[in-house]
C-alpha cells in the first residue's frame, strides 16, 4: 500500500513537471514551423509544416492528443503510419502496448528513438559522474571529521567550498587544459566510434561532474560523521578496545549511510537532467545536448520527451531510495512494520 501511494504521487508529478512542459512551450516566442522550415521558407510553406506538425489546432487540443497517444493499445503486427513513431513496450493478448511521443518538429524523427539513442549515454555519464562523486566526497567527508581540527580537515573544508564554488564549466575547461592539451592524455570533446573511445570520452566529463559533486558530499558526510562519532555507540566501541578503522567504518560510516543514500537518489535525478552544462562543454550526445538544441529550435515533442524520461529518473530515484532504508537502517525497519 505504501509503495502504491508511492507511484501514485509520482505519477501526479511526472504529468505536472510535462504539462508544465507543454505549457511553456506554448508561451515562449517563435514559431516552430518557421523553424522548422527555414528562414528563406516562403508563408505558404511555412502554413504547410504548421498543418503537418498539427501547429494549427488549439493547444488544448493538442494537449489532450498528445496524452491520448502517450501510451495506447494497438494491432500487433500492422504497421501503419500511425504507429510510424511508437515503440512496442509490450504485448497484451493480440494488441501491443505503445509508447508514442510524436515526431521531432526539427529532425523529422520519432522522439521515441532519439531518447533511446541518447538515454543510455546521459546515464552512463551520470553513473560514472556519482562513482566519481561519491569515492572523493566519502572518504574525504571521513578523513575530514575523523582529523576534526587539524590542518588536513581545515584543507578539506577549504577545497570542498572552493568545489562548490568553482562553475562546472570552469572545472570542464581546466581539465580539457590539463588532460587533453598539455598531457594528451584524453580526448578533448566527443564520443568516439569504439568502446574504448567511448571510455576514453568519459573519464573528463565523469570528473567534471565528479569533482563539483565531490565538495558537497565531502561537506555532507564530515557534518554527520562528526555527530556519529560522539554517539554513544562509537564511544561503547571504543571502550570494547575495537580497532579505530572499524570503529569509524562499521559503527559510524554504516550509520551514515542513510543520509548518503538520501542525497545520492536526488543527485542522480540530478544528474541526469542537469548535466546540460558538462556535456555541451564536452559534446557528449546525451538528453542534455538533446534538450538544449530542442529548447533552441522551439521543438516541443522532444523538450516534452526529455522532461518526462528526466522527471521519471527523478521520482524513480526518490521511490528506490524510500524502499531501500528499511534495508539500510534498522529504526527504518522497525517504524515501517
Amino acid at each position: 500500500m505504501n509503495l502504491a501511494r508511492r507511484l501514485a504521487t509520482a505519477l501526479v508529478v511526472i504529468c505536472a513537471v510535462v504539462s508544465l512542459a507543454f505549457a511553456v512551450e506554448e508561451l515562449l516566442p517563435g514559431d516552430p514551423a518557421r523553424m522548422a522550415a527555414g528562414v528563406q521558407a516562403r508563408p505558404a510553406d511555412v502554413a504547410h509544416i504548421r498543418e503537418q506538425l498539427g501547429l494549427d489546432r488549439p493547444p488544448l487540443e493538442r494537449y489532450a492528443k498528445f496524452w491520448a497517444r502517450l501510451i495506447h493499445l494497438a494491432p500487433r503486427g500492422r504497421e501503419s503510419v500511425d504507429h510510424a513513431s511508437c515503440a512496442v513496450v509490450a504485448a497484451v493478448g493480440d494488441r501491443e502496448l505503445h509508447l508514442d511521443l510524436g515526431k521531432s518538429f526539427q529532425l523529422r524523427q520519432p522522439v521515441v528513438d532519439l531518447l533511446a539513442a541518447r538515454l543510455p549515454r546521459t546515464a552512463t555519464l551520470a553513473a560514472a559522474g556519482l562513482f566519481v562523486q561519491l569515492l572523493i566526497g566519502v572518504a574525504f567527508g571521513t578523513l575530514a571529521a575523523v582529523r576534526r581540527g587539524s590542518w588536513a580537515d581545515r584543507l578539506l573544508v577549504s577545497t570542498s567550498v572552493l568545489g562548490v564554488s568553482i562553475p562546472t564549466f570552469v572545472i570542464a575547461l581546466v581539465l580539457q587544459l590539463v588532460f587533453a592539451r598539455e598531457l594528451r592524455w584524453l580526448p578533448l570533446d566527443g564520443y568516439g566510434e569504439t568502446w574504448t573511445e567511448h571510455a576514453r570520452s568519459l573519464v573528463l566529463p565523469a570528473l567534471t561532474l565528479g569533482i563539483y559533486g565531490a565538495a558537497f558530499y565531502t561537506r555532507l558526510v564530515r557534518d554527520e560523521m562528526i555527530v556519529l562519532l560522539q554517539s554513544d555507540w562509537v564511544r561503547t566501541a571504543h571502550a570494547k578496545g575495537l580497532p579505530p578503522r572499524r570503529v569509524v567504518v562499521v559503527h559510524a560510516l554504516r550509520n551514515a549511510l542513510g543520509l548518503i543514500v538520501t542525497a545520492v537518489g536526488l543527485d542522480f535525478g540530478a544528474l541526469m537532467g542537469g548535466a546540460i552544462v558538462t556535456e555541451t562543454v564536452f559534446r557528449w550526445p546525451g538528453l542534455g545536448d538533446l534538450s538544449l538544441h530542442a529548447t533552441r529550435n522551439r521543438d516541443g515533442p522532444v523538450v516534452c520527451g526529455c522532461l518526462l524520461v528526466t522527471s521519471i529518473a527523478v521520482v524513480l530515484a526518490n521511490v528506490l531510495v524510500d524502499l531501500s532504508y528499511p534495508r539500510i537502517d534498522p529504526r527504518a525497519r522497525a517504524s515501517s512494520r
